[in-house]
């Protein structure tokens, strides 16, 4: 789809349809009353008789008003004016263009980016725009032999600023906005790709791609590379496995040289049966979404290139599958991580910190200025907050505070759970450094200070992911997040965040 930006009065736009908004009280947005003078208060008499009442989410298509030189005009409900905030702008939005989806729109211009949104500059209202317009008309349908058609979707959105002096402003947030959706597209069609295809040598390639398209650097790690670096917790996992592991990573220049890199680990398990300690055959398809950390990580890489962020970034993805053969480790083996320190593994389905320990380890080595892995770790994780929050942990609460900021400005927001010292007792073991499980209690933090025994060189955020990567039921896939969260944070590194 085509996205533009223009100043400019909504009765004199010869689109196909023009979008505009009513608030709950039945009060027409401004640009909804320019269209009602023009149009002679067609618009505000069928308002006025109920057929539109504003309520949030609502829609209502109207053709030929009078006065106006668009096809259409589409009328969408605000919700109250006061209560107006940064959900119902993008509810708006993300209803706005499904229906124009299935309108037979070629093109529209939106009037609801000049809304005011509470503490939102209108960079953020064109970025969120875009971003949801974007992601509201994603499918994966590349493996249906018969694709659901849409009669004429809509190819053009053109998004209107209320001064001229706003589109500058304007055009660099959609450039932002866009580059952040095709991460997160990228991000989504990574996880919604079946095990089978999408394995540790896929990604491998994927990325390797990446590097060829944005001039990235790129190595990729084989099992015997692995091996000669001591990487014992990452291979235990992929012992089960005909797959060969792999460690990604990619590299990013935009800043001088001598500028340290931000470096995010994400956990690529691409598909998660619980090796020995088998997970429930229920929904075990979906454990191919146990790679959405990796996913996210390429996904905000590329956003970052698209960007041209003057910052210097670096992915590491471990990639394995957890299989369940007579190679497979077992419960009550010990592992030597590639920092020296020893593991009881006492249940081989926590396998994502065993990958995740020693890439954090690996990290070491490009002298980062900040770490941040993201990974679908635990279940603990969905239980505490859902599907609404990101668990956030950091051993710098000021790190802790700018991705929460960012997870805030981008609406992909996260919460900052606690790693006290009081969790790491959980984690003793009498045969070793330490078991890789904590017991029943507090597992999305026992999880995190596992990890934390591993950054102990960096500042370093850890984002479990479990509850918002992908969704189940009626809108089953993958989500996206938390590439806006992680983008947004890099902007702000950047200075470019506006």
């Amino acid at each position: 789809m085509e996205f533009s930006i223009k100043s400019g009065s909504p009765e004199k736009q010869r689109s196909a349809c023009v979008v505009v908004g009513v608030y709950e009280s039945r009060k027409l947005t401004l640009a909804a009353e320019l269209l009602d003078k023009a149009a002679d208060g067609y618009i505000s008499g069928i308002v006025r008789r109920g057929d539109m009442e504003g309520k949030s989410g609502s829609t209502l298509l109207l053709q030929n008003v009078p006065g106006t030189l668009c096809e259409r005009v589409l009328l969408v409900g605000l919700g109250k004016e006061k209560n107006f905030r940064e959900k119902e702008f993008t509810t708006a939005i993300r209803n706005t263009v499904k229906t124009l989806n299935e309108t037979g729109a070629f093109d529209a211009s939106i009037f609801l980016t000049e809304l005011p949104v509470k503490k939102r500059s209108i960079g953020w209202r064109i970025r969120q725009a875009t971003m949801v317009a974007f992601d509201a008309t994603y499918k994966f349908d590349q493996f249906k032999s018969k694709k659901d058609e849409v009669r004429r979707p809509l190819r053009k959105l053109t998004l209107a600023v209320e001064r001229r002096n706003e589109l500058t402003l304007a055009e660099e947030a959609l450039a932002q906005g866009l580059a952040i959706a095709e991460g997160m597209a990228m991000t989504k069609t990574l996880g919604n790709l079946p095990a089978n295809i999408c394995h540790p040598t896929y990604l491998a390639e994927r990325a390797q791609a990446m590097a060829k398209e944005f001039n990235l650097g790129c190595e990729i790690l084989e099992r015997a590379d692995m091996e000669k670096l001591g990487m014992h917790s990452l291979l235990s996992v992929s012992q089960g496995s005909r797959q060969p592991p792999k460690l990604i990573v990619l590299s990013y220049k935009g800043a001088k040289a001598s500028d340290k890199p931000i470096v995010l680990v994400g956990k690529g398990v691409t598909f998660d049966t619980g090796g020995i300690s088998l997970k429930p055959g229920a929904e075990m398809d979906e454990m191919k979404y146990d790679m959405c950390g990796a996913a996210s990580v390429l996904g905000t890489m590329q956003a970052v290139a698209r960007m041209a962020l003057p910052i210097n970034l670096t992915i590491v993805v471990p990639a394995t599958e957890n299989m369940p053969d007579g190679m497979a480790t077992r419960p009550g083996d010990i592992v030597t991580s590639m920092s020296g320190q020893t593991i009881e593994i006492l249940n081989t389905d926590a396998e994502g910190r065993l990958i995740l320990c020693d890439a954090l380890t690996y990290a070491e080595r490009f002298e980062p200025d900040t770490v941040i892995d993201v990974a679908t770790l635990t279940g603990a994780c969905v239980v505490a907050l859902g599907h609404i929050a990101t668990g956030l942990f950091s051993n710098k609460d000021a790190l802790a505070r700018d991705l929460l900021d960012a997870g805030d400005e981008s609406y992909d927001r996260a919460w900052h759970m606690p790693l006290w010292d009081d969790y790491q007792e959980l984690l003793k073991s009498p045969f070793a450094d330490m078991g890789n499980i904590g017991g029943r209690w507090g597992g999305s933090i026992t999880a995190a200070c596992f990890l934390s025994r591993f950054t102990k060189k960096y500042e370093w955020a850890h984002l479990d992911i479990a509850g918002t990567a992908w969704k189940s039921g009626a809108d089953k896939g993958a989500t996206g997040r938390p590439v806006p969260l992680l983008t947004h944070y890099l902007m702000q590194r950047a200075g470019k965040l506006n």
